[in-house]
C-alpha cells in the first residue's frame, strides 16, 4: 500500500515543479484494466482513458483518487496499492500538468455507473490497448510491477 507520506511527497514535488496534479487510476480485474471512452463528437475515434481527476485545491491525492473513481465509474476505492508512475504534459490552455498514476483496490467491480463517458471496457493488459502512448507506457510499467 502507498503511504500517506509518499502521497504527500508526490503532491509536494508536483507543486515545487510548478505542475498542476491530476490522477489517473488503474483498476485491474483478472488481467484486464478498466478503460473509459469519451463521448465522441466527430469521425476520429479518440483513445480510451483511465479513470481520473484533477486534484482540487486543498484535496489530498488519496481524496482525488477516490473522488475521481467514484465520479467517473461509481466504484468505491478501498486502498491505493501502487504509485505506478507519472508524466508531464501541457493542458489545452498551455499550463503544465503532472498526471500521477495509481493502482487501486475497489470494494466491487460492478455496477459501473458512467457520468461523463460514453462507455467502458475491461481490456486485457497483455493485448493492444487503444490508449495514448503515455498511458501505454504507464500500463506497461504496471504489468512489469505486478508480474515480479
Amino acid at each position: 500500500m502507498v503511504s500517506a507520506s509518499e502521497l504527500e511527497e508526490l503532491a509536494h514535488q508536483a507543486e515545487v515543479d510548478g505542475t498542476a496534479p491530476r490522477v489517473g487510476v488503474i483498476i485491474e480485474r483478472d488481467g484486464t484494466v478498466l478503460l473509459l471512452e469519451r463521448h465522441d463528437s466527430g469521425p476520429v475515434r479518440v483513445p480510451l482513458k483511465l479513470p481520473g481527476a484533477t486534484v482540487k485545491p486543498g484535496e489530498t491525492l488519496a481524496e482525488a483518487v477516490a473522488r475521481g473513481v467514484c465520479e467517473e465509474t461509481g466504484l468505491a476505492v478501498t486502498g491505493i496499492r501502487h504509485h505506478v508512475g507519472d508524466f508531464d504534459y501541457l493542458s489545452p490552455d498551455a499550463r503544465p500538468v503532472r498526471r500521477l498514476h495509481f493502482a487501486v483496490d475497489v470494494a466491487a467491480f460492478e455496477p459501473i455507473r458512467l457520468t461523463a463517458h460514453a462507455r467502458y471496457a475491461w481490456m486485457p493488459l497483455d493485448g493492444h490497448l487503444p490508449v495514448t502512448s503515455s498511458i501505454r507506457g504507464i500500463l506497461g510499467t504496471y504489468r512489469d510491477l505486478v508480474n515480479h
